[in-house]
């Protein structure tokens, strides 16, 4: 007996996918809004696929003061490979059309459910770093501060109130997993599971 394949709905979620993965390299993927008396309008740090942009010399010229690395793009190879990766999952995203198989698009979301881990675990390590490693010759020093932005959500930075969040980009990435859950979720409770 002849399997079946994937339903048109989900080929055609499939290459909303693909576009979501691909248009995400187009705007930023996260933010890091940072607000105090003194920046009223606030400061924001905006991670794109392939590089930082915001206000990362304004930023960087603070952290001077407390000892924290100033921000770069060319010392995080992460901004080298992420392009690669999201171009290769829109790619995935359109063969796994034309391969037609529910299994096949369980094992790409368990693919990408263990890329979103270790690059949060990834994002955690780059934050305690830049906010644990400080020059002890900086010019203002708090014993026992560190400056460690949040992984997700708020944290309070001496007088800078930190909101780490998705951007556009961050939430293009959210609705591709989402998308992905649901076509595996379809497919496989309306019985297509043996393909």
């Amino acid at each position: 007996m002849k399997t079946k394949s994937l339903s048109l709905l989900s080929k055609g979620l499939l290459f909303v996918t693909a576009i979501l993965f691909a248009a995400s390299l187009l705007v930023p993927m996260w933010q890091i809004e940072l607000e105090a008396p003194q920046y009223p309008e606030g400061l924001v740090l905006k991670l794109h696929a392939n590089k930082i942009g915001g206000d990362v010399e304004i930023i960087n010229g603070l952290n001077h003061y407390i000892g924290m690395a100033t921000l770069h793009t060319e010392n995080f190879i992460e901004f080298k490979i992420l392009p690669y990766v999201f171009m290769g999952f829109a790619l995935i995203s359109l063969v796994l059309i034309f391969v037609s198989k529910p299994k096949a698009v369980l094992g790409f979301l368990g693919v990408y459910l263990l890329f979103i881990v270790l690059a949060a675990i990834d994002f955690y390590r780059w934050n305690y770093e830049y906010g644990h490693n400080l020059d002890p010759n900086a010019a203002i020093k708090v014993p026992g501060m560190a400056y460690q932005p949040p992984l997700i959500g708020y944290k309070q930075l001496l007088n800078f109130a930190a909101y780490s969040i998705p951007d556009m980009g961050g939430w293009m990435l959210a609705g591709a997993f989402l998308l992905l859950g649901f076509i595996v979720f379809r497919e496989f409770k309306s019985g297509n599971s043996k393909n």
